[in-house]
């Protein structure tokens, strides 16, 4: 079979990035580079920074990343597009345009006789209360219609720079390290999730910015996949195994 793809977290268009269209054009040339090698490609959450779709207005800018997806499906690869908690307010023009399978929620499903357990990973364990409120708020589709009364320039300000003054609570913008398997949530909750689903192959999710390849028992692997901001990692399946990858631009890998 041709290779599956995952990568997730590239936030295109945050204001806490100085070289956008480099950050954007590193991504489509990866994309690029795999575009005749692969079946699927899943996109795991927050490959923009802030994404909100009005009735006939989309956010300026990402053409080449539209494009290149677009160009994906145009090919008949496969282009699963899931949520994060950066790009919920989405209402149909990823799927119409560019031809994406949306997800709004974790899916389970079966590649080449693997079981994978897919997410962006934002809601599941975190045991932040503000967290949870936020996310219910951002999720309550009233709500969601009220940001849409918003002129597009001023609700675009307002999400982007919400999520610039998110990031840079953090030191330097970045995520924290691993924090080991008893406090960092998703693992938690990956381990409970599997004692009752014993089936599943591998979990694989976006949303902490690190890369974690961990293994849960002899059959079951965990995979957090980094960001496509400072890491550039990804993983790939060829149908048997699962490799966690570096993106070094202009480097061809099978």
């Amino acid at each position: 079979m041709m290779n599956v793809y995952f990568l997730s977290d590239a936030h295109l268009g945050s204001l806490a990035i100085e070289h956008k269209r480099t950050h954007e054009r590193r991504l489509v040339n990866f994309l690029d580079s795999i575009k005749h090698k692969a079946s699927a490609v899943y996109l795991l959450g927050d490959m923009f920074d802030f994404w909100n779709e009005y009735a006939y207005v989309v956010p300026k800018g990402y053409t080449r990343f539209l494009g290149k997806i677009s160009e994906l499906t145009d090919m008949g690869v496969e282009v699963h597009y899931f949520i994060g908690n950066h790009d919920i307010w989405t209402y149909g023009y990823l799927e119409q345009e560019c031809g994406v399978i949306l997800h709004r929620k974790d899916i389970t499903t079966e590649i080449s006789d693997k079981v994978f357990y897919l997410a962006h990973g934002d809601g599941l364990g975190d045991p932040d209360p503000l967290f949870k409120i936020l996310r219910r708020v951002f999720h309550n589709r009233a709500c969601q219609r009220l940001l849409n009364f918003v002129h597009p320039w001023w609700g675009m300000q307002l999400g982007l720079n919400w999520a610039k003054k998110s990031r840079m609570k953090r030191e330097d913008g970045k995520e924290m390290p691993f924090l080991g398997e008893d406090k960092e949530y998703l693992v938690r909750y990956t381990k409970e999730y599997m004692a009752q689903h014993k089936d599943i192959d591998f979990f694989i999710y976006g949303h902490r910015h690190i890369k974690l390849d961990l293994p849960l028992n002899d059959t079951t692997r965990m995979i957090i996949l980094g960001d496509w901001i400072w890491q550039f990692t990804y993983a790939v399946f060829d149908g048997e195994h699962l490799f966690l990858e570096d993106y070094v631009e202009g480097e061809s890998k099978p």
